[in-house]
């Protein structure tokens, strides 16, 4: 296989395997596989008008499932795997006005009777280099789908409706928008943050707790899965960024330095502001991106509990991630919520 669109130096030590679970700066303990409650509602009780016999009525606090209201998108199938099609469709966000493809894939029990009642935990797929007009994760690259019912069913992890947006709008990486709001782009992070997870509820029975939405992307989708999580705490909990780079180096970010570093991940994740669950990963036969990743892991700060996975001798190579999918699913689904029914 190809590699990614790397950005950083390669070296080629080899280093063995490690996984650590960091408290970052008085993080505290992982999040474990408990089910987060969703929000309580914190409207005011409502006034009632004319004469009351009693005390006025409290709305009634949201459920845990959140129902497809609309307007339906007309998803057409892209492609046809041996569990389910990958549905795409060319998607105008109306906070953003970016247009761009966004591939979705239903796992099996979002069909059956038994689950019609339920919500499903959404899982975001950010592809690696330019990825404007394809994605990784809808081809037999990284088949995280097939890889996801098989782990489903031997009870590692459980079922997650899968959202694949391209990133960018151009193949020119100089003009690479690093899922952001650059001035004078296109707005890209509004189109990841709100657009999509709104086209995702208006079509899909979803969850309302953040736990129940996660982030996860290899190379250049590792940098956009963690800093949308760490930017949007209150929309998504988990983010896994695979063999990633957490400083934003487009060129398109030149003459805006203030703007650049609030998109910084490598900042972000210092300012102890985000209660999110991270998993990063390193190619332990890439001594140059262990460092890289290992330093990143190290500026942590609570409320953000971290923990660091390196590869056996892995390289910076789709079918080297590829091997990482099952045990990345497996810790998904112990920190994200399972599908709910209220």
């Amino acid at each position: 296989m190809n590699p990614l669109s790397a950005r950083r130096p390669r070296a080629t030590a080899l280093l063995g395997a490690v996984l650590l679970a960091v408290t970052a700066v008085a993080c505290g303990s992982s999040s474990g596989d408990s089910t987060v409650d969703h929000a309580k509602s914190t409207a005011a009780p409502r006034q009632s008008g004319g004469q009351s016999s009693g005390p006025p009525a409290k709305p009634a606090a949201p459920g845990k499932v959140v129902m497809p209201a609309g307007p339906a998108t007309n998803f057409t199938t892209a492609t046809t795997t041996p569990v389910g099609p990958i549905m795409m469709t060319s998607y105008t966000g109306p906070k953003s006005g970016v247009t761009g493809k966004v591939w979705v894939w239903l796992p099996p029990e979002y069909h059956d009777p038994a689950f019609a009642k339920h919500g499903f935990p959404v899982l975001t797929l950010y592809a690696g280099g330019q990825s404007n007009g394809y994605n990784t994760w809808t081809d037999n690259q990284l088949p995280i789908q097939q890889m996801a019912v098989a782990e489903a069913r031997s009870g590692k992890t459980h079922p997650f409706i899968m959202v694949m947006p391209v990133q960018n709008l151009e193949k020119d990486e100089k003009r690479s928008l690093e899922c952001s709001d650059i001035p004078g782009q296109p707005k890209m992070g509004t189109w990841m943050s709100q657009d999509i997870p709104d086209l995702v509820k208006a079509n899909f029975r979803t969850l309302r707790d953040p736990a129940g939405w996660g982030l996860m992307g290899a190379s250049t989708g590792a940098f956009c899965s963690v800093k949308l999580a760490l930017q949007h705490p209150d929309r998504f909990k988990v983010a896994v960024p695979i063999d990633g780079y957490f400083n934003p180096d487009s060129p398109l970010w030149k003459g805006y330095e203030a703007e650049r570093l609030a998109n910084s991940p490598d900042r972000m994740i210092a300012e102890g502001k985000a209660n999110i669950d991270v998993l990063a990963t390193a190619g332990g036969g890439d001594a140059a991106e262990v460092r890289l990743v290992k330093a990143f892991v190290a500026k942590a700060a609570a409320p953000v509990r971290i923990e660091y996975y390196e590869q056996p001798g892995g390289r910076h190579l789709t079918s080297h991630f590829k091997k990482m999918i099952p045990d990345l699913l497996g810790w998904l689904g112990r920190h994200m919520s399972p599908p709910i029914a209220d």
